[in-house]
């Protein structure tokens, strides 16, 4: 099962709007309006609705623009680096088996220390000791 995160709030809201706006409108202003739906008719309805967010949501809330790139230098930012060669502030780290030109960008780090990697230019990445 998928757990929703604080920032997938408002797109959850966002897809659920149809529902609330349909629910408003069936349980609310047609009776207000003297036109009663009866309950058999308009539940099928806000479950179907229901059911097409629980079909479409794990994609809409697990992807997009917050979706993390999977390759290129792009994949690197935010993971986690082996010192090999103190960073003083430049050095070597290693990730996934792979060393890399680096630079600390807050003081140096020694060989042995975890850095993580803030962004990519070239062949070398600038890294940050983890606090």
């Amino acid at each position: 099962m998928w757990r929703i995160k604080a920032g997938n709030l408002l797109k959850l809201l966002a897809l659920m709007a149809d529902e609330i706006i349909v629910g408003v409108f069936i349980f609310l202003v047609l009776p207000g309006m003297g036109m009663e739906i009866p309950l058999w008719v308009g539940l099928p309805v806000m479950l179907i609705l229901l059911a097409k967010d629980f079909l479409i949501a794990p994609f809409v809330l697990g992807g997009g623009v917050d979706k993390r790139p999977e390759t290129g230098p792009e994949s690197l930012v935010g993971r986690t680096a082996l010192v090999v060669e103190d960073l003083s502030p430049e050095g070597v780290v290693k990730l996934d088996g792979e060393l890399w030109k680096a630079e600390c960008l807050n003081g140096r780090a020694e060989k042995g220390e975890k850095v993580r990697i803030i962004s990519v230019q070239g062949t070398r990445v600038l890294v940050e000791r983890r606090g």
